[in-house]
Order: C-alpha cells, then sequence, then structure tokens
C-alpha cells in the first residue's frame, strides 16, 4: 500500500482520524471498542482509517495513547 498517512482533528467532534485515503461508501467499518472505530477495504480487507473518539480527553492522561494495531512505517520517498 503505497500512501501517505493524514491524520485530520474534528474540534467540534473531538475525534482524530487517521487515514491513508478518503472515506468512501464502499469502506467497511467496524467498532474496535473503546472508542475506536477502523474503516476497512472490501476488497483487501487492510484497514485504511482509524477514528479515535474523545481524543483530547485521552491525552489528559498519564498513560500514553495506545491503539490495538501493527504499524508499518516507512518513510514516502517520491519517485
Amino acid at each position: 500500500m503505497d500512501s501517505t498517512l493524514s491524520l485530520s482533528y474534528d474540534r467540534t467532534g473531538d475525534s482524530l482520524l487517521i487515514a491513508i485515503c478518503p472515506p468512501y461508501p464502499e469502506q467497511e467499518t467496524e467498532e474496535l471498542g473503546d472508542g475506536l472505530l477502523a474503516r476497512f477495504n472490501p476488497d483487501t480487507n487492510d484497514i485504511e482509517a482509524i477514528e479515535i473518539f474523545c481524543f483530547s480527553q485521552r491525552l489528559q492522561t498519564d498513560r500514553p495513547l495506545q491503539l490495538p494495531l501493527w504499524a508499518d512505517l516507512r518513510l514516502a520517498i517520491a519517485p
């Protein structure tokens, strides 16, 4: 998957969206629990976005924000 990661904060809804593509109607959505929502590619079942609700409240604790995900982060280098 050759996409860049975008982060978008919705101040009104207090949610952070971490995505590799804009949402589209065919994406499947699954609640992961604890105020987390995942959006999946319907063909590959790859996660394309994670939404974290009550984001600012999560930052006000002494605990680090942890997500139930594996990450494979690499630099996006333009050809």
